[in-house]
């Protein structure tokens, strides 16, 4: 178990990021306020776009996409474009009005495809991720470790991040913070979609 503190390491500082909002907190949140399964599945299409960026990072794809500026800013862009859209949908869902007033219980709800498909869009088309766990990767990880380190650092990126937007995902679909939201649901959407909107003019800017 020489390679225990490296692992424990690694996954406190993915729990770190995890935890940090960002576009996957917003993505997750805001369809878990509509039911537990949109936010859990939403939560998952996000933890299988990280498992694809940490498994490309092993084999030194992360490093690849620094490189080349062109695919970066492509992913990039491309990113910042579907936060944008998903954010003035919420944006002009909510300034439409009437949402305050519908139960929350009967409003139409995302399928679960559909919430992992958008869940994994959102994790895919965010550049950082690999960058992130590239540079964790050559940082934390000695050159020559056995090919089962690589798979163990993979599957502990895969269980910190599933299990925390799950978690997550059932918190705000408690019944009580439903309650709540449901109370305050048309600002609340407002400052989501504008949140989104935010996130992803922020990475079109960022270099």
């Amino acid at each position: 178990m020489d390679y225990l503190p490296q692992l424990l390491t690694l996954s406190g500082i993915v729990l770190l990021a995890c935890a940090s909002p960002g576009p996957d907190f917003v993505a997750v949140t805001s369809q878990a306020l509509g039911g537990r399964r949109s936010g859990v599945f939403t939560g998952l299409g996000i933890t299988c776009a990280v498992a694809v960026w940490a498994s490309l990072a092993v084999f030194g794809f992360g490093l690849l996409v620094q490189q080349f500026f062109w695919l970066y800013e492509g992913i990039r862009l491309a990113g910042a474009a579907y936060l944008v859209y998903l954010g003035a949908r919420m944006l002009m869902a909510a300034l439409r009005g009437g949402a305050d007033t519908q139960d929350i219980a009967q409003a139409p709800r995302v399928g679960d495809g559909q919430a992992w498909r958008r869940g994994f869009i959102v994790g895919i088309t965010n550049p950082k991720t690999a960058t992130f766990f590239a540079t964790l990767f050559v940082t934390l990880l000695p050159v020559g470790a056995p090919a089962w380190v690589y798979a163990a650092v993979v599957a502990v990126v895969v269980c910190v991040t599933g299990t925390w937007l799950c978690l997550l995902a059932a918190f705000f679909s408690v019944g009580a913070v439903r309650r709540a939201y449901a109370r305050i649901r048309r600002p609340a959407d407002a400052l989501m979609g504008a949140a989104l909107v935010a996130l992803g003019a922020r990475m079109a800017a960022s270099r």
